[in-house]
């Protein structure tokens, strides 16, 4: 593990310098060497796909995992757009002339060696990757078991592209020790470790955030929220909320919990329903809920439950103050939406839920740099600092100041 974090941090002194034409053209050929290696990775993905079926993982896991022709692709075309990004380091953030004459600009700088642990998704590989590579950081990579082959075939792909433009392959490279013991000396190796990002289940956000003396951006569950209000536009309504749902159930910015105000909860509730069982939605619902619907009791846990699936909570609330409450109370701090057509009640809502992303209207599950038009993203971070919400190329650079001056000295 030292040797190689020794490697690691010897390529971060490297990656700082590369300048911004290297690097778009090596993206560039990172992803054409993604396309033309399709079949050597969906052959790795194959034997993902098989230890998934034979440990009765999710099928919502098991979408996210999978890998097909259109997925290369999409990750190829990811990589390219990721080359086209404006170049994140050297921007001149600020600059001035202070009173003894010499001038300081505030430039981004890489952050350095940034450690990423996370599951399931094996595009993750490569996005972290030519994110890092982008942005002048090194990128450690520890995916999940589930995608071991996967993402070892990605790396590998990546890493001979690195070679052949005289890079070491450190600069993208996979945890060599991926046991629980590996990742345990990883987020304890601030030596040489600026950051680590840990992106998954609640457990691993936990156990990372409470044992790791590296710098940590929590990119925590995504407990997303949607709140009908009585002002609610009724279609516009049931079509955000079955999107927020049932569009991909199994990603972070996908709704676990339908808050609904009482007033109008006798009406809309009967057509949510009819939508939900044409999408197969397992339904829960409070006391209040199932006075109107036939369906399952919603427990205390439920509240606080990260379903990853096709199964919905429904509430009834008296109003957005108690909406808010039950989001301060149960919610992530991840994405969380009101539907309504009052703007004041909006504007409380907005202002009031403590979440990185707050939708008026819109379905949760636009939390994606992608959709923000920051291009592709580390992730979505929880964290209220360093990083907020969509963690793209510039939440992976830090600054410095630098001072240009012409003999100044302090005055004693």
């Amino acid at each position: 593990m030292e040797t190689f974090l020794t490697q690691a941090r010897e390529a971060a002194t490297r990656m700082a310098t590369l300048d911004g034409r290297n690097k778009r053209e090596i993206l560039l050929d990172m992803a054409e060497a993604l396309e033309t290696h399709e079949q050597r990775i969906l052959a790795a993905n194959a034997r993902d796909m098989e230890y998934a079926r034979e440990h009765a993982i999710s099928a919502a896991l098991q979408d996210r995992l999978m890998l097909d022709a259109k997925r290369i692709a999409g990750m190829a075309q990811s990589l390219r757009e990721i080359a086209a990004l404006r170049e994140p380091v050297g921007r001149v953030l600020d600059g001035w002339i202070t009173d003894a004459g010499f001038k300081v600009e505030k430039t981004s700088v890489p952050i350095g060696v940034i450690g990423v642990i996370y599951e399931s998704r094996p595009n993750v590989t490569a996005d972290v990757g030519a994110l890092c590579f982008k942005s002048g950081n090194v990128a450690i990579l520890k995916g999940g078991k589930e995608a071991e082959h996967s993402n070892r075939a990605i790396a590998d792909v990546l890493q001979d592209v690195l070679e052949a433009h005289g890079l070491p392959r450190e600069a993208i490279a996979l945890l060599p020790d991926s046991s629980r013991e590996g990742v345990a000396q990883l987020i304890k190796q601030d030596a040489y470790v600026d950051l680590i990002i840990p992106r998954g289940g609640e457990a691993l956000i936990r156990y990372v955030s409470k044992n790791a003396t590296v710098p940590v951006v929590k990119h925590d569950k995504g407990l997303c929220h949607t709140y009908i209000d009585r002002d609610a536009d009724t279609d516009k309504a049931i079509r955000v909320s079955l999107n927020a749902k049932t569009r991909r159930p199994g990603i972070c910015g996908a709704m676990e919990t339908l808050l609904v105000d009482a007033a109008i909860a006798p009406s809309i509730l009967p057509l949510l329903k009819a939508e939900f069982d044409a999408k197969s939605t397992e339904l829960r619902g409070c006391e209040k809920t199932r006075e109107i619907l036939d369906i399952k009791p919603a427990t205390e846990e439920d509240w606080d439950t990260e379903y990853l699936d096709n199964i919905l909570s429904i509430k009834i609330v008296s109003g957005v103050d108690e909406a808010t409450d039950h989001i301060a109370r149960h919610g992530s701090g991840h994405s969380d939406a009101i539907l309504t057509e009052n703007h004041t009640t909006a504007e409380i809502f907005l202002n009031t839920v403590d979440s990185a992303c707050a939708y008026l209207n819109a379905s949760t599950q636009f939390t994606d740099g992608g959709q923000f038009g920051f291009g592709a993203e580390v992730g979505i971070s929880t964290n209220k600092l360093h990083a907020r919400g969509p963690m793209g190329i510039n939440e992976l650079t830090t600054y410095k100041y630098k001072i240009y001056g012409h003999g100044e000295t302090r005055p004693v």
